[in-house]
Formats: C-alpha cells, sequence, structure tokens
C-alpha cells in the first residue's frame, strides 16, 4: 500500500515517540533524553536513548535508531502498512482504503469468508469444550496441566462426537457446503454428502502471524480413539502449512531474540504456559525452507527443542541443514532424562528449562555427536573413518574463519592434532571440490575486530559529526553553506541526508524523524538515526567547541578535496569539485567560525 509522504508525516507527528515508546518500556528522564534498557538487545546498563524534540530513537549498544514507525516495526514485528494502520488508528487519522481491480477484489472477498467460516468453527469448537459434552476434553488438559487462562489465550475447543453439528451451526451462520469444504472443515463422502473430519478430538485453531484463524489441529484424547493422533486440515487457499508455524503470532514479539523450534502443538503450548511465548512448531510436516524464511524475518537464532529419541534426532539433524541453508544458526537444547519440552517443564520446572537453553549445543557439534553414534572408536579404522567424515563435512564452510573455528573446536573436543585435521581438511576438499583452507592460518581464535581507526572509518565518522553539529546547532549551516554541499559527503547515504537535511534548514523545518522516513531498508534507517545522535565532544567553553567544529568540518571537506582528487583522472565533473574544493579548503583554514 502507497501513502503520500504528506499522509505519512501527519501520522508520524501525532505520534510523539517518547509515548509511544513508552507504552511498550519503561522510559526515565536524563537530561534532554529518555532513556531505558534497549527491547532489541539483552544488556543491563540503559544505552537505549529517546529525544523528543528530534523523534528519533538511538541505541548506544546496538546501532538500532529510526523513528516512531521504524519502532513500532521493529518492535511488532510488523509492516510498514501494519504500523502505519496502528499509528494512524492511535492518532484518529483516517487512512484511504487500498484500490484493487475487480479480480482482485473477488478474490480478496473469498479470502475473508474463508477466514470468517474458520473464525465461526473456532468460536464453535471453544464454546463445546465449556459444555457437559466437553468434559473428557477438560479432562485430557488438566492432565496436561494445562490453566483456563492458556486455554483461552490458544482458543482450545472442543469437537463433538456428532459432527455434523458443526455443519448445522455453520449453516445457520449463512456459510455453503460448498465454502466449508474449501475452508478445509469438511470434505465429499459419495454416501454421505458433506462430513467434518473432525469429530471427538481437542481442538487447537492455528493462526497466521496477525491472529486470524486459517486451520484446525485436532488430536485424540485416549489411546484407545479411532484414528491418527493427530489430524490436519488439509491445505486451502488461506492455509499453507509450510510457510506457516503455529504459534508464531505470538512468538514474534517475545522479544528474547530468538525462536524455540518445537514439535508439536501441546510443546508450544506448555512451554508458552511456562513463558517461553518464543516458542513455535511446524503443522504436522517436516520443518520448511519457507518457515525457515518466515522465523529470519524475525531473528537468525534458532533452538530445535525437538524430541531426543530417533525420529526427534532425524527430525533436528534435517531442520539443521535447512537452517544453514537459510543463512541461520541453529543449537539444540538438551532434553534428557525426558523426551520432550512439555515433559521436561512438567518435571523439572521453567528455571531447568532456561538453564538448558543457556547451555544449547552448537548444531554442528551436535552433527559430529550424532554422527560418532555410528563408529566404534575403539577401532582404529573405524576411527579414521569418522575423521574423515568430519574433515568431509568440515568442507561445506565456505568462510575461511568460520571453518578454521570449528577445525580447532572439533581438534580439541575429539583429540585430533590442529594441524593434522586442518590438512585432512585441505585434503578432503581436493578430493571432494568442497571450499579449500587457504594457505595463509588464521589466528585460531577466528576473533578478528572491527578495526574502527580505519582510513574508511575515519572518513565516515568525520561526516557523521558534522551532521550531528548540524542538527544541534542548524543555524551555523548559514556560515558554512559557501563552503560544504551535499556532494562533500562520499558515502552515498551520508550525501542524500546532507541534502534532504540542508534543504529543511534553508526552509526552517529542520525534521530528522521525516529524513529518516526516506530509507525503507532497517539498516539504512539506524544508519540514518545515527547521522543525528553521534556523540559529540564533550567541551565547557566556545573557544573549544568552535575549535573542534571547525577541524570536523575541515576533516569532511579535505576528505572530499582527496576523494574527488583521485577520481579526477577518469570523470571530468569531478575537477571542476576538485578546484572548488581547494579553494574552500584555503578559506576555511582561514576563517573563523563562531557558534553563536
Amino acid at each position: 500500500m502507497y501513502y503520500p509522504e504528506e499522509l505519512i508525516e501527519e501520522v508520524r507527528q501525532k505520534n510523539d515517540i517518547v509515548d509511544v515508546i513508552s507504552g511498550y518500556v519503561g522510559l526515565q528522564k536524563k537530561g534532554s533524553n529518555y532513556m531505558c534498557c534497549c527491547p532489541f538487545h539483552g544488556e543491563k546498563t540503559p544505552s537505549f536513548s529517546v529525544n523528543r524534540a528530534r523523534q528519533i530513537y538511538k541505541c548506544f549498544g546496538c546501532g538500532e535508531g529510526g523513528n516512531v514507525l521504524t519502532f513500532v516495526m521493529k518492535y511488532e514485528n510488523c509492516t510498514f502498512p501494519e504500523a502505519m494502520k496502528i499509528l494512524a488508528d492511535k492518532a484518529g487519522v483516517e487512512l484511504p482504503q487500498a484500490e484493487y481491480s475487480e479480480e482482485a477484489k473477488r478474490r480478496e472477498s473469498r479470502r475473508q469468508k474463508l477466514l470468517e467460516i474458520n473464525k465461526a468453527a473456532a468460536t464453535f469448537y471453544f464454546y463445546q469444550l465449556r459444555t457437559e459434552r466437553g468434559a473428557k476434553a477438560r479432562e485430557y488438559l488438566d492432565k496436561r496441566k494445562l490453566s483456563e487462562e492458556t486455554r483461552k489465550n490458544f482458543g482450545l475447543g472442543f469437537a463433538p462426537t456428532r459432527g455434523e453439528e458443526l455443519l448445522a451451526y455453520l449453516h445457520q451462520k449463512g456459510f455453503t457446503d460448498e465454502l466449508i469444504r474449501d475452508a478445509g472443515l469438511a470434505k465429499m463422502d459419495e454416501k454421505r454428502g458433506t462430513t467434518t473430519q473432525f469429530w471427538n478430538r481437542v481442538m487447537f485453531p492455528i493462526q497466521d502471524i496477525n491472529h486470524r484463524v486459517i486451520g484446525f489441529g485436532g488430536r485424540i484424547m485416549g489411546d484407545n480413539d479411532s484414528g491418527p493422533k493427530y489430524l490436519n486440515s488439509p491445505e486451502t487457499e488461506i492455509f499453507d502449512k509450510s510457510r506457516n508455524l503455529y504459534g508464531m503470532n505470538y512468538a514474534r514479539t517475545a522479544r528474547t531474540g530468538n525462536i524455540i523450534l518445537c514439535e508439536g502443538y501441546m510443546d508450544v503450548i506448555s512451554m508458552h504456559q511456562a513463558g517461553f511465548t518464543q516458542a513455535v512448531a511446524s503443522l504436522g510436516t517436516a520443518f520448511t525452507l519457507g518457515q525457515a524464511g518466515l522465523i529470519k524475518k524475525y531473528t537468525k537464532d534458532v533452538l530445535l527443542a525437538y524430541d531426543s529419541d530417533g525420529a526427534g534426532v532425524k527430525a533436528a539433524l534435517r531442520a539443521i541443514r535447512i537452517l544453514r541453508d537459510a543463512g541461520m544458526s541453529g543449537k539444540i537444547i538438551n532434553m534428557s532424562p525426558y523426551k520432550d519440552p512439555d515433559e521436561f517443564i512438567k518435571n523439572l520446572g521453567q528455571a531447568a528449562f532456561q538453564e538448558r537453553i543457556d547451555h544449547a549445543e552448537n548444531s554442528f557439534m551436535f552433527e559430529i555427536r550424532m554422527l560418532e553414534r555410528d563408529y566404534d572408536m575403539n577401532d582404529p579404522e573405524e576411527k579414521t573413518n569418522f575423521h574423515n567424515q568430519i574433515a568431509r563435512k568440515l568442507c561445506d564452510f565456505s568462510e575461511d574463519v568460520e571453518r578454521e573455528n570449528y577445525i580447532e573446536a572439533v581438534a580439541e573436543k575429539y583429540h585430533i592434532g590442529f594441524e593434522n585435521l586442518r590438512k585432512l581438511v585441505v585434503n578432503m576438499a581436493a578430493k571432494t571440490g568442497g571450499y579449500a583452507v587457504t594457505v595463509t592460518q588464521q589466528p585460531k581464535s577466528g576473533i578478528q575486530s572491527r578495526n574502527k581507526n580505519t582510513p574508511e572509518e575515519k572518513v565516515k565518522n568525520a561526516q557523521r559529526l558534522l551532521l550531528t553539529w548540524l542538527t544541534d546547532y542548524p543555524q551555523l549551516y548559514f556560515k558554512i553553506k559557501n563552503y560544504i554541499s551535499p556532494e562533500d559527503f562520499t558515502v552515498e547515504l551520508y550525501q542524500k541526508v546532507a541534502k534532504r537535511m540542508f534543504e529543511d534548514i534553508e526552509q526552517n523545518r529542520l525534521n530528522p524523524a521525516g529524513i529518516i522516513n526516506m530509507f525503507e531498508d532497517e539498516k539504512d534507517q539506524s544508519e540514518a538515526a545515527s547521522l543525528f545522535t553521534t556523540k559529540l565532544p564533550e567541551l565547557e567553553t566556545d573557544q573549544e567547541k568552535e575549535k573542534a567544529f571547525h577541524d570536523i568540518l575541515v576533516s569532511v571537506k579535505k576528505n572530499s578535496y582527496e576523494y574527488y582528487s583521485a577520481k579526477s583522472g577518469v570523470d571530468i565533473s569531478a575537477l571542476s569539485k576538485v578546484i572548488e574544493g581547494r579553494k574552500a579548503l584555503e578559506e576555511l583554514n582561514k576563517t573563523h567560525i563562531s557558534l553563536n
């Protein structure tokens, strides 16, 4: 949905950033800013700053930054149009309705009807659980130790023995047999006509990330009950099992920095009841790449809490590969001595499970440990084969540093000489065509620190500082406008910000929060926010401040001169910038710029 810039600005201006963010987290006023511990990463010392005057926020710990719209998008894990709707509703601003073609309107109308019929069915099942006929289902949930609050939260229900009761209820609501079948709530039988497949089961409504019911899972209540243990809705126009996850509508706002992937609905519900609201499960099928993509929208860190039996281990190994293909990291939660999270939490409690989360096993090391079970480590030949298989797996790492780190970890754990394993990996890569270890050996620690003193970083920092100076002292722009231009900011994003900022200052409407709206990418928004929040040197006298500002200005101009000088041989337009830059530098070195 496209919204004009004027409407975006109206919604943003009518939602004060301090008021909105304080509705999510506790803010404390410190000087001109409001502070709290960052809601986007774990920390004990507050580094998350909200500035009311500029209507922006910035975390000096993790680097997140933006305006009120980007905060809602990040916190609610929602899209820009969804954030606009949340804030527009809050401020009483009416948003234009999207215009659709007749075909699009027809499809949307059908989708809405399918969602309505699923919602009606969920209501029916929810009510049935609380009737006399739902006694057996309530007894089952009591045995599973699920509270009434948890049952309501997940909308748990009961499908009565006579399945035609649901059909009668839906007919009464005006839904046709065809629509009921299309929603996956019934099927056609040659002898009996339309019949529902859900009867005498505890019902689990399956919701999408926007809390809309898109399907159902039904579980038998006793070992003697007929039919499969779990029965799920078939795929429909609104229910794609490979792209949805049970519990994701809650997990996406859990604020834990990770997602716990389980095997079943009961595991998810039990974990949420224990406070682990980041738990999700696949929908009666094996974990898919589409589901991995859904998780990746919210986090790259996934913890696997699969059953500890053979089938669970096999499923975990498969999920690890899918996560790796999706560019995500996975860790394994050790469930022993119990089979699954539900059993573990009921027997050992929430604190013990949190400890298992804290000590979750690296997924690659888990793979190696499972691989070891296939070999007799007392037999030299089998041990050698095991080492060869390790080397084969290590060849899959494309990054030298990552591979070196794993070679070191595996060598230490399995008592293989580091260089011996390294050579084995090189030889294996040559045989199989995998990634070879580079000749130059990385440090065994694998740690590569970001050098903030590189020439490139110094250039960027000077440009950030100058833009922050102009944010704090916009009147200075009119004193330096003859010496500086947006083209002097050699980082593309900084140049876009400078151009808009200079235009806004000229018209006396400097608006940092509005400038952030120019960018769609989250990283760009955070980077733009940093241009208004870079920490300026703490100086006492005006003389010290004026010198610091002058030095930064000269530094930016000098870099610009050198940048265009390097391009002047191949870019004719750069030559004029070099001439202008040299002249401006000469004048700047002789000019005193007052802050007043």
